[in-house]
């Protein structure tokens, strides 16, 4: 095994490190390029966050996330690096990474915890560039999260 590569990884592991670089390198790149964006228009990060657009984000963080790589119907967007395994019921399904070039992308597109800094980051930057289409956005995914939750106390809870 190489130097600098843990014991504990295995063979498939490090053959992917390149894959996660690239993923990687892509975040940092769309990080950096959106603060460049931010500064050409004279723009900042706010010094501080209203707990209202940290709360919102949260919530609509999770359900887009959850959305983006279980549900059913988003399954053509994640298909060039997935493949299904299952269904999980509640319009959601389990898909797996594909194997080669795909698998980081895969990984990520299968994977809500994941995709939840990716989507954080974009939420944080469209609140400094656009904030009421930002809190727009939030408020649309977190209303789709609690009425999910919803759904589900009322199957549980129906008698007929």
């Amino acid at each position: 095994m190489p130097s600098g590569v843990p014991a504990a990884m295995h063979d498939d592991t490090h053959e992917r490190i390149p894959g996660y670089a690239g993923v990687l390198a892509t975040y940092g790149t769309t990080v950096v390029a959106a603060g460049v964006a931010l500064l050409a228009r004279g723009d900042r990060l706010p010094g501080a966050y209203r707990t209202s657009d940290l709360v919102l984000g949260a919530l609509a963080t999770q359900k887009f996330t959850r959305i983006l790589a279980k549900d059913a119907v988003m399954t053509p967007l994640r298909a060039p690096f997935t493949e299904f395994e299952k269904p999980l019921g509640s319009g959601e399904v389990d898909d797996r990474p594909r194997e080669g070039p795909a698998h980081a992308v895969g990984e990520l597109l299968t994977c809500p915890f994941c995709l939840a800094p990716w989507t954080a980051t974009a939420y944080v930057v469209a609140l400094a560039l656009a904030p009421r289409a930002a809190r727009a956005w939030a408020a649309v995914f977190s209303i789709v999260g609690a009425a999910d939750a919803l759904q589900h106390v009322y199957a549980r809870v129906r008698t007929d």
